[in-house]
C-alpha cells in the first residue's frame, strides 16, 4: 500500500559527498508523476512532470569544481513550466490519502543496532551550517513568547536558542540521546535521556510546555506518530510543535522513506505526521534559509549554505 501511494508521489535524483556520517546533497532533480496528483497539495498538482535532471545528480558522487548558486537548483524548490513550488506551498492545502500512506519498511533504517549504541559517542558538533543556525535562532527569537516553558526533543549539547532565553523563557527541558552531550548544553534548565525509538513516551505530566522543539531529528524517529501524539499531551492549549528540517542526516539512522525522497516531499511526510496524529491543527511550512548568494567552501568547491524549513502545527486543545 506504501509504495502504491507514497512511492509514486515524487521522484528524487541526487547527487551527494559525505562528510564522515553526514550526508550532504548537492543537487536535487524533482519529477512529479501524473500518478502523484491526487496525493499532493493543489500547488504541488500544479506540475505532473518535466523537471529537468541536473549534470552528475544520482551517481553517488560530487565533483569538485566550482559550482555558483545559478548553476545548481535551489533547495526546497522546484521550477517546472512556468511553475514554481516551494517549501512553503506543500501544506497550504494539502491532500492526504484517508489512511495513513507508509508500511513498517518505510520507518525501517540501515543500521537497526540499539540507537545507545550510535548515539554512544559523544559529538560535540553541529550537524548544519553557521548561517542555517543563525536563521533558526532569529526564528525562533521571532515566534516564542517571553515566559514559555519549552521542551528539545532529540536534543544535544547546543539548542539554537537565542542567548536570552535562559533569562527570558521560562523552564528549558531538553531530551536526547547521550547525557555527556546534554550536560555542556548551557540553554537547559534541565535534561532527560530517552530513546524515543524505543519508548515513545515523554516522561512529563499532560500540560507541562507551550512549545517543543525538534531540530533536524524527525527523520531519525521510528515511530513518529506515537511521538507526536506525546508532544500533543505534553502541550498545553494553543502549544505549538516547532520542527527544523535541513538536508542533512546520518544516512544510516534516517528512516527509509526519508532517504527515498527530497526537501519537498520531507515537508510533506512531517505535515502527514501531524495530520494523522490527529492531535494537531492544520501546520504549515515555512523556508527560512539564509537568503541570497551564501556560500560555503566544501571540498574545494563553493556550495549554498544549508537550507532551513519549518514545520509547524498547534495543538488541538
Amino acid at each position: 500500500a506504501s509504495k502504491s501511494l507514497l512511492g509514486k508521489m515524487l521522484s528524487c535524483v541526487r547527487g551527494c559527498i559525505i562528510l564522515g556520517l553526514v550526508t550532504v546533497p548537492l543537487s536535487s532533480a524533482f519529477a512529479f508523476p501524473p500518478s502523484a496528483i491526487p496525493l499532493a497539495s493543489p500547488a504541488l498538482r500544479a506540475v505532473s512532470s518535466g523537471a529537468p535532471r541536473v549534470p552528475g545528480a544520482g551517481r553517488g558522487r560530487a565533483t569538485k569544481r566550482v559550482v555558483s548558486m545559478h548553476a545548481m537548483p535551489q533547495a526546497g524548490r522546484y521550477r517546472g513550466g512556468d511553475a514554481s513550488i516551494t517549501v512553503d506551498d506543500v501544506l497550504r492545502n494539502p491532500t492526504f490519502p484517508k489512511e495513513f500512506p507508509f508500511s513498517p519498511g518505510d520507518f525501517s533504517r540501515q543500521d537497526e543496532k540499539d540507537d545507545v549504541v550510535f548515539y554512544d559517542q559523544k559529538r560535540l558538533v553541529t550537524h548544519i551550517d553557521d548561517k542555517a543556525i543563525e536563521a533558526l535562532t532569529k526564528y525562533y527569537a521571532s515566534t516564542i513568547a517571553p515566559g514559555s516553558d519549552i521542551l528539545d526533543i532529540c536534543s544535544s549539547w547546543i539548542s539554537h536558542f537565542p542567548k536570552d532565553f535562559p533569562e527570558t523563557m521560562g523552564k528549558r527541558v531538553g531530551l536526547g540521546m547521550n547525557g555527556a552531550e546534554l550536560k555542556e548544553n548551557k540553554q537547559l534548565s534541565s535534561f532527560d535521556v530517552v530513546n524515543l525509538n524505543k519508548d515513545g513516551k515523554l516522561p512529563y505530566e499532560d500540560n507541562a510546555f507551550d512549545v517543543v522543539t525538534c531540530v533536524v531529528s524527525v527523520d531519525y524517529l521510528n515511530k513518529p506518530l506515537e511521538v507526536f501524539k506525546e508532544v500533543a499531551r505534553v502541550l498545553r492549549p494553543g502549544g505549538r510543535f516547532i520542527l527544523s528540517q535541513s538536508n542533512r542526516c546520518f544516512q544510516t539512522k534516517a528512516i527509509a522513506v526519508w532517504l527515498q525522497t527530497n526537501d519537498l516531499e520531507h515537508a510533506y511526510i512531517i505535515g502527514s505526521y501531524f495530520h494523522y496524529s490527529g492531535a494537531f491543527k492544520a501546520p504549515f511550512a515555512k523556508d527560512i534559509s539564509p537568503k541570497g548568494k551564501v556560500l560555503k567552501i566544501l571540498q574545494g568547491g563553493f556550495f549554498p549554505s544549508d537550507p532551513m524549513f519549518i514545520i509547524s502545527g498547534e495543538v488541538k486543545k
